[in-house]
């Protein structure tokens, strides 16, 4: 059984691999955030584009020293010892590098590919509480409702356990999370109100190792260049699956009864006040991008994820790193003649 935990990764700032970054871009973008100083780079999962676990394994693969999160895999789309199995063997090849998310994943795209089930909950509950066993070294527990991997037991287990969050929004699958996962991964946005809304809905209990919060993000010296930037990222958060996000800030009323005026999402996103797509974004100055993130570490975050706004990922990836703390930064992105190709 393996013993040791990966510990905790309090205060990192980390950085999203666009999902839509063209295939012979994905391996510069994260060799450019690690000489940069990032801390983290997290993949995404959304059907029809990539894999998760290959990403993954391939962004470890060409780093040396970032952390990768996987953010997240839907609980219904894999078997939880073959899952177990990939990622116990990503976390033995790079030890103390990973962080696991899991989720239920969009409910349209699991119904389309038939794996939505009928108590999301269950499900996820099931899973985590497995996942971890199994990834730890112990037996797999008694067979429940979803989940059957009674008496699995891996061969092959890392020496550093990675984390397994929970990739959810609503209050239970949170309150779910303090109970069977480590920690909280939170889809952008997140603002802080949204972070502590969040952390009271773990539970007392809960001793959470991991917090990670993801946000659209832009830097320039222009403020409103920047958070024109990130508005075409905010085009969703007036829907009804991003209503746990809005309720906890003031304005929350205000936004939905502007998404019900707007004739469409772009519309909502584009007229907002700025005022909320400050709020609902990591955006500005690289003063005020270093000022909201420090605000969504003092909120309870230990990484702080920023997704890249802007035509060209791998020059919004050396603006975004203009707002790094000094203890990140190991080059700075002025030597843009020096990035990887």
């Amino acid at each position: 059984m393996s013993e040791s935990l990966a510990l905790p990764a309090r205060g990192r700032v980390g950085v999203m691999l666009p999902r839509d970054l063209p295939v012979g871009d994905v391996l510069p973008f994260a060799r450019r955030a690690e000489e940069l100083g990032f801390d983290q780079v997290w993949v995404v999962e959304d059907l029809g584009w990539r894999g998760g676990v290959a990403q993954a394994a391939t962004v470890l693969a060409t780093t040396t020293n970032l952390t990768v999160g996987i953010g997240i895999m839907p609980a219904g789309a894999r078997n939880v010892g073959f899952a177990a199995m990939e990622l116990a063997t990503l976390a033995q090849l790079h030890p103390g590098r990973l962080i696991a998310g899991v989720g239920h994943g969009m409910p349209g795209w699991m119904r389309q590919a038939g794996s939505w089930p009928a108590s999301p909950l269950t499900l996820i509950k099931e899973y985590a509480r497995a996942l971890r066993l199994l990834i730890a070294g112990e037996p797999g527990p008694a067979n429940g409702r979803y989940v059957r991997c009674e008496g699995v037991v891996l061969t092959e287990i890392p020496d550093t356990v990675p984390p397994v969050v929970l990739g959810v929004r609503g209050p239970k699958s949170q309150e779910a999370a303090g109970e069977v996962a480590d920690g909280l991964l939170l889809a952008e946005p997140a603002a802080p109100a949204y972070i502590t809304a969040s952390l009271r809905n773990l539970g007392a209990s809960a001793n959470p190792r991991e917090i990670v919060v993801y946000d659209a993000a832009a830097v320039d010296d222009d403020e409103e260049a920047a958070l024109a930037r990130v508005r075409a990222g905010l085009e969703s958060v007036g829907e009804p699956e991003w209503a746990a996000h809005i309720a906890p800030l003031p304005f929350a009323e205000e936004l939905r009864a502007h998404r019900a005026a707007s004739p469409d999402a772009g519309h909502f996103a584009r007229t907002m006040p700025a005022a909320w797509a400050r709020e609902l974004s990591i955006a500005g100055t690289p003063a005020q991008v270093r000022a909201a993130i420090d605000a969504r570490h003092a909120a309870g975050a230990t990484s702080v994820v920023l997704a890249p706004a802007g035509p060209d990922p791998l020059a919004a990836l050396d603006s975004l790193a203009r707002a790094l703390p000094d203890r990140h930064a190991t080059r700075r992105p002025e030597a843009q003649e020096n990035r990887p190709s």
